[in-house]
């Protein structure tokens, strides 16, 4: 059994959480390296509550995915209709863990240097790793909700919103700080090193670059349904972007693995050469939650009649990948699973297409040891993938393409491409990496955010319109669709989730709104975001 982590540290008063839901604490004195350890570990656990709880905001508020997720109103099916509100479970669960993680993080940041019975290595090295694990909770916070409080002490409290570029600031520095901190390398991923602090700053320059919206922006958009005007980039900050990749890839330490099915599951888990940060799962028996991305993409694995709490929103999806570039059937057919056997029936084979169902996101349904496909959907125990090798590849194109170095940029996304088996591009666009970025990185949590940073995310909603089942005809149960099939109630059902999506989605978007705590509570975070 892998290592176990507690939520260690003081929650700040900004997020509610009775005393009986905290898990067991380290007070007082730290005594020895091993209790450094498990202080700064304490960042965790709240990090794996959000591990697939991410996937309802950042897939399914775009065009590429519907939730299913019990009935109507619960909040999956209401988050992929943007029909969020400030009480809406995911965003609620996902502020306010973040907020716990940021509160584990500064109980370590300010307790550990005191301990005198430490040594001064075990010092640097949880510090290094609370800093890491609190940059990427603020980095998730800001893209989410835009303006947050940035609390930075133990026991401290704050409803006033900082401006973006102080949180990216504080960000940067907390990332600075963990490189100069922590080890060069470290072949597990779930434990942060320089390299992973790289990394991550690559991502975080590249996002700071496109000068994300501002609380008063939002709200000039946001009851319209038209994006923001594109803005171009920040260079010095692209040109950051490109040195932090730049420092990954000359490491020589990661590299794409050569199989792209080999990177996902159980047995694929936490894996050089790619994976470059994830977080730990032991499953729902150990973690404070399992990771249950696979258990929401196959929820009813072989009940093709049943509706997954997440899954594909359309049969376009696979059908205008395979009109791109009909070589790109690795990464195609397992991103968009259309075909799986069941062990336990010596291995019967069934097909996800309409006018039954729609694919599956493979990368969700574990074939990486026998009867995976069964054993993994209850058990939630794989590793989720925070960020991977092919990640800093396409942080690196997109930001030498927008520095107008498109040579460079080209031969980058074509080593992604080479591994996938898809046609070599001869030239490159920005729009060619952002498609890149699409096919790549299906329902691994990217999509939402991709949008937001593009300014695309309306246009891209709107999409759906030429979409298969947003047909009229495919809207009464019972009824002959524009596919001379029987209509089944699943289809209606996605019909009707395909038009809230169109008809629903605003300027306000661009940003989840400031959410309750967890009991439902007033946090007193003004203003709330435009729209909400």
């Amino acid at each position: 059994m892998k290592t176990k982590f507690w939520l260690l540290g003081i929650v700040t008063a900004l997020v509610a959480c009775d005393k009986d839901d905290t898990p067991e604490v380290v007070t007082g004195e730290i005594k020895n390296d091993a209790e450094a350890l498990a202080v700064s570990a304490g960042v965790y656990p709240s990090l794996q509550v959000l591990s697939s709880s991410f996937s309802f905001v950042i897939e399914s508020a775009t065009e590429g995915t519907i939730s299913f997720e019990g009935a109507e109103e619960e909040p999956g099916p209401v988050v992929s209709r943007f029909e969020t509100e400030p009480t809406t479970w995911y965003p609620v669960k996902i502020f306010n863990n973040l907020y716990i993680s940021i509160s584990a993080a500064n109980d370590a940041i300010e307790r550990v240097p005191k301990a005198e019975a430490v040594s001064e290595a075990t010092k640097k090295l949880a510090v290094g790793r609370a800093k890491f694990v609190r940059a990427l909770d603020y980095l998730y916070l800001v893209q989410l909700f835009g303006e947050v409080p940035l609390i930075l002490n133990p026991g401290e409290a704050s409803t006033t919103r900082a401006s973006i570029d102080d949180v990216y600031t504080q960000i940067v520095n907390d990332l600075t700080e963990a490189k100069e901190l922590l080890p060069e390398y470290d072949a597990s991923p779930i434990t942060p090193s320089a390299l992973a602090a790289d990394a991550l700053l690559a991502r975080v320059y590249l996002v700071w670059s496109y000068k994300p919206l501002s609380q008063g922006e939002v709200s000039s958009i946001a009851s319209g349904s038209v994006d923001p005007a594109p803005v171009t980039p920040e260079a010095s900050l692209l040109q950051k972007a490109v040195e932090h990749a730049d420092n990954v890839i000359n490491s020589g330490k990661y590299s794409l693995l050569g199989d792209f099915t080999q990177l996902f599951g159980r047995e694929n888990e936490s894996k050089a050469p790619e994976h470059i940060i994830t977080i730990h799962h032991d499953g729902d028996a150990y973690d404070a939650q399992g990771n249950h991305q696979t258990h929401c993409a196959f929820t009813f694995a072989f009940e093709l009649e049943q509706d997954n709490h997440i899954g594909p929103s359309d049969v376009n999806l696979y059908q205008e990948w395979t009109t791109a570039d009909p070589a790109d059937v690795v990464r195609r057919d397992w991103s968009y699973t259309t075909y799986v056997e069941n062990p336990l029936e010596d291995n019967k084979g069934y097909h996800y297409v309409p006018p039954v169902t729609l694919a599956r996101f493979g990368k969700g349904v574990d074939r990486s040891y026998e009867n995976s496909v069964n054993h993994a959907i209850t058990t939630n125990e794989v590793d989720r993938i925070e960020l991977r090798y092919a990640e800093v590849l396409l942080i690196r194109a997109e930001a030498l393409a927008q520095l107008g170095r498109n040579a460079e940029a080209l031969s980058t996304v074509n080593q992604i491409r080479q591994r996938a088996g898809a046609t070599l591009l001869t030239t490159i666009t920005p729009e060619d990496i952002q498609r890149e970025w699409g096919y790549e990185f299906v329902y691994e949590q990217k999509h939402w955010l991709n949008l937001v940073r593009w300014r695309t995310l309306i246009a891209s909603v709107k999409k759906i319109a030429g979409f298969e089942h947003f047909d009229d005809s495919y809207a009464v149960s019972g009824g002959i669709g524009r596919d001379g099939e029987v209509v089944s109630p699943f289809f209606a059902k996605v019909h009707k989730h395909l038009h809230a999506k169109y008809d629903n989605v605003r300027g306000k978007h661009y940003r989840f709104p400031i959410p309750t705590g967890l009991k439902g509570e007033d946090l007193h975070i003004t203003p709330q975001n435009p729209g909400y």
